[in-house]
């Protein structure tokens, strides 16, 4: 059987995807929203639910005062702001630069734009995360 660490992250991930999936099909119903499935951004952020799952688990197995929690602890903020800060700006840019592209005729190939999350898509996150971390240790 998976270590619950593991289970915990698979499973918020697979939920946060197929939240995604969901939410994409109905704002947009003629369309696949089948891209959902493997692109970044959107509500919830399955980065965020994905260690926010793993960092539950871990403080509940493990303690808080442990040494992995402390990594765990870290390294979900760092992909926390950085999906908010970093990889949302740099998404808005490409945007622009698209926009600019396009405005100009220009025959140059447009570059893919990875988005990045808003804070409520990271809360959102994070809070699925916390609740399947839960989950996972109390209920399997």
């Amino acid at each position: 059987m998976l270590s619950k660490y593991l289970l915990a992250g698979l499973i918020a991930w697979f939920i946060a995807q197929v939240i995604k999936y969901i939410l994409a099909s109905i704002k947009k119903p003629q369309s696949t929203a089948i891209q959902q499935l493997y692109l970044s951004g959107g509500m919830p952020s399955a980065h965020s639910a994905t260690c926010m799952a793993l960092l539950v688990t871990i403080g509940l197995v493990d303690g808080i005062g442990s040494a992995v929690f402390a990594v765990a602890a870290l390294l979900s903020a760092i992909v926390m702001y950085d999906s908010v800060m970093v990889r949302r700006s740099s998404g808005e840019q490409g945007v622009a630069i698209e926009s600019i592209l396009k405005e100009l005729k220009s025959g140059i190939h447009r570059p893919f734009i990875a988005k990045g999350h808003t804070i409520a898509e990271v809360a959102a996150g994070a809070i699925l995360g916390w609740i399947v971390g839960l989950a996972v240790v109390y209920l399997i």
